[in-house]
């Protein structure tokens, strides 16, 4: 293979990778966004949870059930 033919492959082979990194770059991104979407109804059903735990919760325990 000449000197030529091996400059023009390894080209080739760059703008192959150049593609590949920006598609993973992107979906890179996309994940983030949805980590911080899920991030934030992670937080509000927490919040939720704790508002009836608050509201519920602080009734006391139920009373064991009489022995027969």
């Amino acid at each position: 293979m000449s000197l030529e033919m091996q400059i023009v492959e390894l080209q080739t082979r760059q703008a192959f990778q150049d593609d590949t990194i920006q598609a993973l770059n992107d979906v890179v991104i996309e994940q983030g966004r949805v980590i911080e979407r899920l991030q934030l109804q992670v937080a509000e059903l927490i919040k939720r949870y704790e508002e009836m735990v608050g509201q519920y919760g602080s009734e006391g325990e139920e009373a064991p059930p009489p022995h027969y």
